[in-house]
């Protein structure tokens, strides 16, 4: 059994709001580290914005020094002008840990839901109250917040179901 502690730093990407979240990955135990959410201007220029979230999540990335990440993949909706920008700012949260050395986890929203909730259909308010369930500590105050802190709990179960993948082959 892995004793070791994996911290593991989940991004919920946004060129409004970034949510960001870390959590501590014991063996089977999980604990919540920190949380906040990145809100450039919205007045700023798309490249001036895109730097200043890159720059965050790099900050913040040093600051906890984390073993793993994980972003959520891009979902296209009806606004094609809106999908590229959120698939822009969804570039930095990949970069930011590459670039740090950081292995990166990518999971759909709907595996995120299923993993965290048990229905891969479930709304914010759902997703919240699982996250306060399952890190009894977690102090948020935003969706955003709430979904990257239930991204990097997305993560810790693939990892632990792929650890235990490895054991068994």
């Amino acid at each position: 059994m892995e004793s070791q502690a994996i911290r593991i730093f989940g991004i919920d990407p946004g060129l409004r709001h970034m949510g960001w979240g870390a959590v501590e990955l014991t063996g089977t135990h999980l604990s919540y580290v920190a949380s906040g959410v990145i809100s450039p201007p919205s007045n700023g220029a798309l490249a001036d914005r895109l730097a200043l979230l890159y720059d965050a999540l790099e900050d913040r990335l040093r600051m906890l020094a984390p073993h793993e990440a994980a972003v959520e993949e891009t979902f296209v909706n009806r606004d094609p002008a809106a999908t590229l920008k959120l698939g822009q700012a969804r570039g930095m949260a990949l970069l930011a840990p590459a670039r740090l050395g950081i292995p990166v986890g990518e999971y759909a929203a709907n595996q995120v839901k299923k993993t965290v909730v048990g229905v891969g259909h479930a709304d914010k308010k759902q997703v919240q109250a699982m996250v306060k369930v399952l890190l009894p500590k977690a102090q948020f105050s935003s969706a955003d917040e709430a979904d990257a802190l239930a991204i990097a709990i997305c993560h810790a179960h693939q990892r632990a179901a792929k650890q235990l993948g490895k054991r068994a082959s």
